[in-house]
């Protein structure tokens, strides 16, 4: 018979573990499920991984498999880090215990969009380090595994600094702004100057750069979204469908490393969610501080 404990903490508590072997995978997850399933007011655990990881976690739980749920990590992790934590977030309201317990053993998919580019590995990393803040006010227990076969040795080198069990634990708005602090490209020369990033002259404009009707919405509301932020000075676009970009020069700084990632209340309706709605929709949004506000940048494929 299981006994069921009273957990002593309430914080999120962020693991990581970066298995070499199946061996190693389950020696790290098969304690952490079984913590989960015998902890107090908690929901039980999820597991978030390839399905051959699955699998083995299956032949070892036995009959104990059946009290876990198990989710192919290409089920749960199918966009952007911005769509990650939205996933995250919907979850624990809709399923996590009281303060927002429970166990989650999470898998991206690092040999996937997590890590096919410089590009794409900030955007996660940047989600691993700020998921410490976003998800500081939940008693969540997270193990984010990193199987050394399918990561890159500089990507598990990176996320040690944005786990606190790890032992390279950095402050995780140090390591954002450190991402934050590769320049972008310039626009290009030929770039559409806009009046005003109003929706129909942006609709207008991805429509003609070949998004389809419903895409070119869509991104014409990520825009507007994102203007909602501050008075626009500048408005720039340029690209080809589907990498259609935006760029919005606007009057102050956003100086909030969280902007867009925090999910608006539930009665807010959409698309009145600001940056929230445009990181949703977008595959890359970046700030930039400039010497008169911020720059809102971003990439709708």
């Amino acid at each position: 018979m299981t006994v069921r404990t009273t957990p002593l903490r309430k914080a999120f508590d962020h693991r990581m573990t970066a298995p070499g072997t199946d061996e190693a995978f389950l020696a790290a997850a098969l304690p952490f499920l079984a913590e989960g399933l015998a902890a107090a007011d908690e929901p039980p655990p999820v597991a978030i991984a390839a399905p051959a990881k699955l699998d083995a976690l299956r032949d070892a739980l036995g009959a104990d498999a059946k009290a876990i749920t198990l989710v192919p990590h290409t089920d749960w992790y199918t966009g952007s880090a911005a769509n990650a934590v939205a996933r995250a977030a919907g979850h624990l309201a809709a399923h996590a215990g009281p303060d927002g317990r429970i166990h989650l053993l999470m898998e991206p998919v690092w040999n996937g969009r997590a890590g096919r580019s410089a590009r794409e590995s900030a955007e996660w990393l940047r989600y691993e380090a700020l998921a410490n803040l976003l998800f500081a006010p939940t008693s969540t227990t997270a193990l984010c595994v990193y199987d050394t076969r399918t990561t890159a040795p500089a990507l598990v080198a990176a996320a040690r600094r944005a786990h606190p069990d790890s032992g390279a634990y950095e402050d995780p708005l140090r390591l954002a702004a450190e991402l934050d602090a590769t320049p972008l490209p310039r626009p290009p020369a030929d770039a559409r100057r806009l009046p005003a990033p109003t929706t129909d002259a942006v609709r207008s404009w991805a429509a003609g750069h070949g998004l389809g009707a419903a895409d070119a919405e869509l991104f014409a509301k990520a825009v507007t979204e994102a203007a909602s932020l501050a008075p626009v000075t500048t408005t720039l676009l340029w690209g080809e469908a589907p990498a259609c970009v935006c760029e919005l020069r606007l009057s102050r700084r956003v100086d909030d490393p969280l902007a867009g990632f925090v999910p608006p209340p539930p009665t807010t309706p959409p698309p009145g969610q600001g940056l929230w709605f445009t990181r949703q929709v977008c595959a890359y949004v970046d700030l930039r501080r400039t010497p008169d506000g911020t720059a809102v940048r971003l990439q709708y494929g």
